[in-house]
């Protein structure tokens, strides 16, 4: 009765295992979207980065993260106020804050406030504020927030700064794959 109960067990086992790794295969992909031959599909597949090669390819490849280097907009971002001390700078949590800034020894200096609506180059992915403090000469301070000209020229900057990183990201990681036989 022992081997009974043990035989229908491992039945069962093994058929919930082959439930779970044949669930993993997923439902396809839309066929109109790859071309029909198995040599185009493998080679486009490879150039996008979706498979894997037997032989050559990059031996140096660990693995994909995401590090702050890797994020256009944080590295333009930074690229863009590296002249200003930086109070904080926290990519996690996608936000910059400079220290106070006077170019000269003048009473009025200027803070920069960076957040990271997104981690994508689009104009909506950043927020920037400008906060001005003007002091008297009897160390009474006036803080205030300005919009306008400066905002909106950090912003174009910063962008213009992260589509060029971008380009040159997806250049660096191209890799075109050749497959004997098959025509570009």
């Amino acid at each position: 009765m022992n081997n009974k109960l043990e035989a229908k067990f491992n039945k069962f086992i093994t058929l919930i295992f082959l439930l779970i790794f044949l669930n993993q295969c997923g439902m396809g992909a839309d066929a109109r979207k790859y071309p029909p031959e198995p040599e185009k599909r493998v080679k486009k597949n490879l150039e996008e980065g979706r498979g894997f090669r037997l032989t050559g390819g990059d031996k140096k490849r660990g693995g994909d993260f995401e590090f702050a280097s890797s994020n256009p907009l944080w590295r333009a971002a930074l690229d863009t106020i590296d002249f200003m001390p930086l109070a904080s700078a926290n990519y996690s949590g996608g936000i910059i804050i400079t220290d106070w800034y006077s170019s000269e020894n003048s009473n009025e200096s200027i803070k920069v406030s960076i957040r990271f609506l997104s981690n994508e180059v689009r104009s909506d992915a950043l927020d920037i504020k400008v906060f001005y403090k003007n002091c008297a000469l009897n160390e009474s301070c006036a803080i205030s927030e300005k919009t306008g000209k400066l905002v909106n020229e950090l912003n174009k900057k910063i962008l213009q700064k992260a589509a060029v990183y971008q380009k040159q990201i997806k250049q660096k990681n191209f890799k075109p794959y050749d497959v004997p036989g098959v025509t570009k």
